[in-house]
């Protein structure tokens, strides 16, 4: 390890764990305060550079840096460097292309199931960046010749990606690259696209074929028929895509502008093949010529939410969509591009307000880069669309979503943007078809939400099998779709907590009480009655931890499902006193009147787990606590996630006292939300206990799972340890490990970033309607600025280690919580606190 002037080069040239890298990582931001170049040789496979600290002045902590390129891990960047605005997601693959490389191009909520033994997926469309461009007739390749210079950043703040170098050819000639890139937050439909090569020392022949290539699938699996093609007066290309079983429409128009020294050239030759056309250009350059392209692309579906669903006419959609496409190459790049940078800078940067001054500046560029893909993953603009595991820069879990939205993105938007909040819900409201069917199919009552959910009506997608059985060598059966049931309750808690933090009684008379109506009329019908032990019972279930699976009694599952019921209870006593005709109607179509009574009925004998009396540990299920412990050491310490497989297949994971991930620990984390605040069964002292007794055996095998930890860990005083997993979550995609994120970003572990600053450090927290704030922050963390939403009103918040200043934007009266004082604010207050204060509470 070498100290420079301006940064730290760690040189990895042997295997080291991730907690070795972090703690030596850690050290050096927090004693030197310096950023850190990563030369990762073990992790990548080859060498490459990322950076985080190129940002000078008002770009710092604004851009992630790739600063060498290695052909053997090309799924970093790809994924953390994204683009997107919610309508369509692409990865950031470079425009040359490599062996390894993923190109994917989505549209939010068009899925097509290609064959009858598959699961409907989000199909990656025709690919539009790539060029291939041919040197003195030669295939241009980062792979050959040499390359210096070589820098490829994502600007967060402006959503653009480029990429530059100095390239020598193998024949010696010198170039230089410039490539830009951005997908319009202005304009839902607009790819923009730019390159720049100039000649350096020699006069050079160069050749681009570029244009619209459907000739994609997903990792194999072709989701479109052969659609009509077409070049329209050897300038606008256009090609159609259907999907095969949902038919779903897809135009896709492309446009070329050239120039050669600022002056337009318009030759090319015009080409067609199965599932491709495009246009070859071809120049010669002298010494110092310079050879410009832009590139402007739009996407339409047949699915957006503007066309009729009926008379809808292809044809109007091909022909709005080329006049649109020539609008927009009348603007031409820069100009499209400065829209898109003053979308971002109105719609979000001035919208959050963040600002974070910590001794770490990984750790503001971390939230930055969680902020931007939570725009970019996030369908604002259609409520029939949710978020998928991957978002959208990746195939990964298919474009499904999960309890992932409720539980650890929802909560970003219901603090800071509630329309997007409402959104995301009334996506949870237009599944109750699919849900009411899966309980039907399943023997029960009400609405059993699906474990994975594409378009709303479609229900359980979850595949059916997954991975390799390392000891019978079978494909082993995924068990999720049948049995992890708790997502129905997560749904209804993320109505509670927007009923709760924005106060917006019209989505709830609309929508939301019929969501927790219909999932406690589900639970009352899952319960299983013990006439031995005469309890209620809920059995055979998956838990958050998924290496357990047909267990009895999940204490998550169990609490949650009780507090779901209880929620319908408290509504329908609620509605019965203010809005009884609203009452009166939902009674009509879900039998609320005989529900009221069972939910009573059961919720008095529904098992609920207790805290053994000699250690105060909530057993994690039935059989949990009495399952053998092995040594997980080499596991905890482990490279990539699920090594644990190598070793024992599912059935014997099932019999080790191992978690895959956060599950008891979450339900102190969601029931200190609620109504059940004061139970003894979830307080701190009990919370400690369950932290100290369940972390060790916890692997963190899921992205989802150090998001919890940081939060219950700074709550009970863990703050050194809390910051740790803090920051080992913003390494799940901005870490070393340059094969995580291949399959695409980790959605979840993003808006957990977020929770963990917001909800954790900084001690925003909803508690039985109550708005609280309790900072404890990390000890290198000076000052936080960020705003949220409460009951209607924007709230500016600005948090140091020992004061707390709240400035009501509207002049409305806010009331809040901090340290057991109550305060009231209807313009600005400073609340001032000390050390000794924070360590008591």
């Amino acid at each position: 390890m070498t100290i420079e002037k301006q940064h730290t080069i760690l040189d990895v040239t042997k295997t080291f764990s991730v907690d070795e890298y972090n703690s030596l990582r850690g050290r050096i931001f927090l004693k030197d305060n310096k950023n850190v170049f990563v030369k990762m040789k073990t992790f990548s496979g080859g060498v490459i550079l990322l950076n985080y600290s190129r940002g000078k002045g008002d770009l710092k902590n604004w851009l992630i840096s790739e600063i060498d390129f290695s052909s053997n891990a090309l799924g970093k960047c790809e994924a953390t460097m994204s683009l997107g605005n919610g309508y369509m997601g692409m990865r950031s693959a470079t425009e040359e292309p490599y062996i390894h490389e993923t190109r994917n191009l989505f549209v939010n909520g068009t899925f097509n199931k290609a064959a009858e033994n598959e699961v409907t997926e989000l199909p990656n469309l025709a690919d539009v960046t790539r060029l291939d461009i041919r040197i003195d007739g030669e295939r241009f390749s980062l792979e050959l010749g040499k390359t210096k210079n070589y820098i490829r950043q994502l600007n967060l703040k402006t959503a653009e990606l480029t990429r530059s170098f100095e390239w020598t050819s193998p024949k010696g000639k010198e170039l230089r690259f410039l490539f830009k890139r951005f997908i319009s937050l202005d304009n839902l439909h607009v790819i923009g696209l730019k390159m720049e090569i100039e000649s350096l020392t020699d006069s050079v022949d160069v050749s681009i074929d570029t244009g619209i290539n459907a000739q994609m699938s997903n990792s194999g699996c072709q989701h479109f028929l052969e659609g009509e093609r077409r070049i329209y007066n050897n300038q606008f290309i256009q090609l159609i895509q259907t999907t095969t079983e949902s038919n779903i429409d897809v135009v896709l128009n492309t446009t070329h502008k050239m120039k050669v020294n600022g002056k337009e050239v318009n030759d090319s030759e015009m080409h067609m093949a199965r599932r491709k056309v495009w246009q070859t250009y071809q120049f010669k350059l002298l010494p110092n010529d310079k050879l410009e392209m832009e590139k402007v692309t739009t996407v339409h579906t047949s699915r957006d939410k503007e066309i009729p669903q009926e008379g809808y006419d292809l044809q109007k959609l091909r022909d709005d969509s080329l006049q649109a496409l020539q609008s927009h190459a009348d603007k031409g790049y820069d100009s499209l591009f400065q829209r898109h940078k003053d979308a971002w800078q109105q719609k979000i940067w001035n919208k959050y307000n963040f600002e974070l001054a910590s001794d770490n500046d990984f750790d503001e560029l971390a939230l930055r880069f969680s902020l931007y893909h939570l725009t970019v993953m996030t369908p604002a603009h259609d409520e029939r669309m949710g978020i998928g595991a991957k978002a959208l820069s990746g195939e990964g879990y298919k474009g499904h979503s999960f309890w992932d939205t409720e539980i650890f993105i929802l909560p970003f938007f219901i603090y800071s943007n509630p329309e997007v909040a409402k959104s995301l819900l009334l996506y949870r409201y237009h599944g109750l078809e699919g849900a009411r069917r899966k309980a039907l199919e399943n023997g029960y009552e009400g609405a059993m939400y699906p474990w994975e959910m594409a378009w709303p009506t479609d229900g359980e997608v979850t595949p059916e099998w997954g991975d390799i059985d390392i000891v019978t060598g079978e494909q082993t059966k995924i068990w999720t779709g049948f049995i992890e049931q708790h997502i129905t309750s997560d749904i209804a808690f993320g109505v509670y907590q927007y009923e709760n933090v924005t106060g917006d009684k019209q989505f709830m008379d609309d929508y939301g009480y019929e969501i927790v109506f219909d999932t406690a009329k589900f639970w009352a019908s899952r319960l299983e009655w013990n006439d031995e032990k005469h309890r209620y019972e809920i059995n055979n279930v998956i838990g958050p931890d998924e290496y357990k699976e047909h267990i009895h009694n999940n204490a998550f599952t169990n609490y949650m499902a009780y507090f779901n019921m209880k929620l319908a209870m408290r509504y329908y006593d609620q509605l019965k006193e203010e809005n009884p005709s609203l009452l009166q109607s939902l009674e009509r179509k879900l039998d609320l009147d005989e529900m009221y009574s069972l939910w009573e009925k059961k919720t008095k004998r529904l098992y609920l787990p207790n805290p053994r009396e000699e250690d105060s540990v909530i057993p994690q299920d039935d059989t949990y606590l009495q399952l053998k412990e092995i040594d997980l050491t080499k596991y905890k310490e482990q490279d990539t996630v699920r090594t644990i497989y190598r070793d024992y297949n599912p059935e014997q994971i099932n019999e080790i006292q191992v978690t895959k991930q956060a599950d008891t620990l979450i339900l102190f984390y969601l029931l200190e939300q609620t109504f059940l605040a004061e139970d003894e069964r979830i307080s701190k002292a009990v919370k400690r206990a369950n932290f100290h007794y369940y972390e060790p055996r916890t692997l963190h095998d899921s992205s989802l799972s150090l998001v919890t930890y940081a939060i219950v860990a700074n709550d009970i005083g863990e703050e050194a340890l809390a910051y740790r997993l803090f920051e080992k979550s913003c390494e799940t995609d901005l870490g070393p490990m340059m094969h995580t994120s291949d399959e695409g970003i980790h959605a979840a572990s993003i808006g957990g970033i977020w929770k963990t600053a917001i909800f954790g450090f900084a001690g925003v927290r909803l508690v039985n309607g109550k708005l609280t704030i309790q900072p404890r922050l990390p000890n290198h963390w000076k000052e936080i600025k960020f705003t949220i939403h409460w009951q209607g009103q924007p709230i500016n918040l600005c948090i140091t280690p020992t004061s707390l200043t709240v400035e009501a934007v509207n002049k409305e009266k806010v009331e809040f919580e901090s340290y057991g004082k109550m305060y009231e604010c209807d313009d600005f207050i400073e609340v001032v606190f000390s050390e000794e204060v924070i360590k008591n509470s």
